[in-house]
């Protein structure tokens, strides 16, 4: 038997890496993806004090900290027994539109671009962001411009691009300066442009392409999201909805409540947990979240722009869950819009301006779950303390995590439709590698491990027989 290694996996947050299996005639057999990452945050906080986790958890990652920094804040604000002001409300989803505007426009571009912008079967030395600048640089500047203006976002209100310093529990630190919001203001419609741009390009592709797009890993599955009381797309606070392979919701519930509702897979090939509806059971309860996730359950968007956007995005299903995965580029776009949409509408609230910031607290409950859709899907952060409020159990579900057995699923799907063994050539591998772009997994927060971290050692022959095994 041959076997096809994918080692590192390329234009992804993390480390990843992919093993397939060649049967006879030179087909795959099967196809997976293992992270072989351990981080090991749900155990090394505990005994630390709560309002720690503010800072612990941004750490995680790099490239999506504010995602945890204010679920970790909605966590808190649940353990103090208090509701932020709406200034601090308005603030905190600020940031987090400015999360999503910097990660959105980076992914499409630098990440997921150089494939559909250059080719899947492009020169790997081109078929990167360079190759993308030297293509078209005045889009390319654009979209350094893009991030630059999410990132702005955060920097402004928490001090820095990167691991911001701005909630506390029951609100935030700092107020947003009237300087600040007209600079921002001034040049936010600039960006939006760039964003509808984006979104041009991308239709493009996929009106190019389809035939492609309609054979890539298009497969049924369930989906998870926030909604608000009308069913219109949320990321920062409301309900989850999960909908099945048809779009019939199986459960809308608070977020407060979801281990009764979510639970936890192991596969001793990946340190990363599959997460499934526990009604269902695994493998058949599993779902997908992210962009496609939260647009199949939503019932529209609302913001103007996005949402006319969004009936397009509906009209693909003809009435039920869009499918395919190259999708996810075109709804990750989408919610790009709605999220300098919806900035916009919170720089011009007159609220944010406001001094009222936080909320004392005058209990402690001792428990709390903080949950919001980062924009690689639906984020969890769930921590218990003592009466000292020292942690006792922390337990994270990490966007990536809820992905993981569709990614999976994408990659042997994909491997299966393009690899040939008789003739393999890279372009065919960087498709596998590109159906794990899709989902935009941050692996770097994902991993987390129940207990000790295991080891395992195997020795075996040329053929592949296991001739001995240590296991830690």
């Amino acid at each position: 038997m041959q076997k096809i290694t994918i080692e590192p996996v390329t234009r992804i947050e993390g480390h990843a890496k992919v093993t397939i299996n060649m049967g006879a005639k030179g087909k795959v057999d099967n196809a997976f993806m293992h992270v072989n990452e351990f981080r090991g945050f749900e155990k090394f906080t505990e005994g630390r004090p709560f309002f720690e986790m503010l800072q612990i958890t941004p750490r995680i990652c790099g490239i999506c900290p504010v995602s945890h920094h204010l679920a970790s804040a909605k966590a808190c604000d649940r353990i103090v027994g208090v509701t932020p002001p709406r200034t601090a409300q308005l603030l905190r989803e600020l940031m987090h539109m400015g999360q999503y505007i910097q990660s959105h426009s980076m992914h499409f571009f630098e990440l997921a671009g150089p494939d559909m912008l250059l080719g899947f079967d492009a020169d790997p030395a081109i078929r990167n962001v360079v190759g993308v600048i030297q293509a078209n640089p005045e889009l390319a500047l654009k979209a350094v411009q893009s991030r630059a203006f999410g990132q702005d976002i955060i920097r402004k209100l928490g001090g820095k691009r990167v691991h911001p310093i701005h909630s506390i529990p029951g609100g935030v630190n700092a107020p947003l300066s009237s300087e600040d919001c007209d600079d921002l203001l001034s040049r936010i419609d600039e960006v939006m442009e760039t964003i509808k741009i984006a979104i041009t390009v991308a239709k493009g592709w996929f009106e190019s392409n389809r035939e492609l797009v309609d054979k890539y890993a298009v497969f049924p599955s369930g989906y998870m999201g926030m909604v608000d009381e009308q069913g219109g797309l949320q990321l920062y606070d409301g309900r989850i909805r999960l909908t099945d392979k048809n779009g019939k919701t199986l459960e809308e519930f608070d977020p407060q409540n979801y281990l009764e509702v979510i639970a936890e897979h192991v596969e001793d090939w990946s340190y990363l947990k599959f997460p499934y509806y526990r009604k269902m059971g695994y493998p058949a309860g599993t779902y997908r979240v992210g962009p496609l996730g939260r647009l199949n359950v939503a019932e529209k968007i609302n913001t103007p722009s996005a949402n006319e956007e969004f009936g397009n995005f509906k009209a693909l299903g003809g009435g039920k869950p869009v499918e395919g995965t190259l999708w996810y580029h075109y709804a990750r776009l989408i919610e790009d819009l709605y999220a300098i949409e919806r900035a916009k509408e919170i720089l011009m609230d007159p609220d944010v301006l406001s001094t009222d910031l936080v909320t004392d607290s005058k209990s402690f409950v001792g428990e709390g779950v903080g949950c919001l859709e980062a924009p690689r899907g639906t984020l969890f952060h769930h921590y218990k303390t003592d009466q000292n409020g020292m942690l006792t159990k922390v337990n994270l579900i990490v966007a990536t995590g809820h992905n993981n057995w569709a990614i999976n699923k994408s990659v042997e799907m994909v491997a299966k439709s393009f690899v040939d063994g008789k003739k393999l050539t890279e372009g065919m591998l960087n498709r596998v590698e590109a159906a794990i772009r899709a989902y935009d997994p941050c692996f770097s927060c994902s991993t987390h491990a129940i207990g000790a971290m295991p080891m395992i050692i195997e020795l075996r022959e040329e053929d592949g027989t296991l001739i001995d095994r240590v296991e830690r």
